[in-house]
């Protein structure tokens, strides 16, 4: 199995900056792709920015041009970089791995960060 451990949430200002990390443990190497997700009060669940193994990324609209993935495979850990923040990026956020293992997909949750913009 793979365990993921989110760091890095926090308050901030409109405009300003925070890094989030996401430390894998376990199983890494059946690791196929990692992502950020986030979940604000009274909404569902969306996805935020994806990276897979190979380094292919994905992103929301919402947060292109203001949020990088990346990830250090030797450290086994995921990063989120955001900048110029709102406050409607408000929102739990959670790691995610998607694992293969004995040919089955899984998916494995952090307990998610909070991060707080304030207007």
């Amino acid at each position: 199995q793979v365990q993921v451990v989110e760091s890095g949430g926090g308050l901030v200002q409109a405009g300003g900056s925070l890094r989030l990390s996401c430390a894998a443990s376990g199983i890494v190497s059946s690791i196929t792709a990692m992502g950020w997700y986030r979940q604000a009060p009274g909404k569902q669940r969306e996805l935020v920015a994806t990276i897979t193994r190979g380094g292919s990324t994905n992103y929301a609209d919402s947060v292109k041009g203001r949020f990088t993935i990346s990830r250090d495979n030797a450290k086994h850990t995921l990063y989120l970089q955001m900048n110029s923040l709102k406050p409607e990026d408000t929102a739990v956020y959670f790691c995610n791995a998607d694992v293969l293992i004995a040919g089955s997909p899984l998916k494995s949750w952090g307990q998610g960060t909070q991060v707080t913009v304030s207007s």
